[in-house]
């Protein structure tokens, strides 16, 4: 099985325009696709912007909606899925997520969430962001309730997670005993946070014997002034490619067979001691 080339866009695209960013997504997938990637992964909230106030439920849409539509076709021309951030708007009351308290949360529930689309154009997964970070989000969106949200691309297991979730030991070993292979973590970092990207992220890609490619927004928006520092890390916890501070398009490998040799190597997965670890799940610990 020949490696998976994956292109990780650092970009902040054009905030408040959904139109500029799928512009900009278009021009990142010709790019990739043209250098042989089989696989985009863009920024959270890249299809709207992130500092989006109380423009959010405006620009919110379903799962299926327009947005992803579009994407689809990007994914289409150009020969490759796309992993995408967007907010998600779900007014089904039977949608498995819990209601928020933010407002009109009783009637309509808007995510945080990202999406992958396959290279065919098909709704691979959604994933809703589980750990909301700061008032912003706290204010306009609803947390996930599903931590491990998986697909198959290329012979290799996909999970997805949004940003702050990745900083949760838990969240990522759960990832690895479902075994996921390659974690697609969108991400919003911020200063003077840098220090994730930096040294959080190569660990978990370690400690968990799995690639995770964290790909960051870029430069000041609103409030927030973003770090960049996207990287794809693997099961080594070397940073097989590294993105700087601007608004770049960075490639990476990632090899089964090294995975697989990886694996054995590590006992990590292997000597772990469950019985030990209950304290974590128990009432007033978890």
């Amino acid at each position: 099985m020949p490696p998976l080339r994956t292109a990780l866009l650092q970009s902040s695209g054009r905030p408040g325009s959904v139109a500029g960013n799928l512009k900009v997504l278009d021009e990142a997938a010709a790019r990739a696709g043209d250098a042989g990637a089989g696989l985009l992964v863009c920024p959270e909230m890249f299809l709207t912007g992130y500092a989006l106030g109380d423009q959010v439920p405006r620009l919110a849409e379903p799962a299926d909606g327009p947005g992803a539509a579009a994407v689809a076709e990007i994914a289409v021309r150009h020969g490759l899925a796309v992993l995408y951030g967007y907010p998600e708007r779900d007014s089904d009351p039977d949608s498995g997520d819990g209601p928020g308290d933010g407002p009109g949360r009783d009637r309509e529930r808007i995510y945080n969430a990202a999406q992958l689309i396959g290279p065919d154009g098909t709704r691979f997964a959604n994933y809703r962001k589980t750990h909301l970070f700061g008032g912003f989000e706290r204010e306009w969106f609803t947390p996930g309730e599903r931590p491990v949200v998986q697909a198959e691309l290329a012979g290799l297991r996909i999970g997805i997670m949004i940003c702050y979730d990745v900083e949760f030991p838990e969240n990522v070993r759960s990832h690895a005993l479902a075994g996921t292979d390659l974690l697609l973590v969108p991400t919003a970092q911020m200063h003077p946070f840098q220090f994730v990207p930096e040294s959080v992220v190569p660990v978990r890609a370690f400690e968990n014997q799995m690639y995770v490619a964290y790909v960051n927004r870029t430069g000041q928006e609103g409030e927030f002034e973003f770090v960049g520092l996207s990287c794809l890390a693997g099961p080594d916890g070397a940073a097989r490619a590294r993105a700087g501070r601007s608004e770049e398009l960075v490639f990476g490998e990632v090899d089964g067979e090294l995975l697989s040799a990886s694996r054995a190597a590590n006992p990590y997965l292997r000597d772990r001691r469950p019985g030990l670890y209950t304290s974590l799940v128990r009432a007033g610990h978890s």
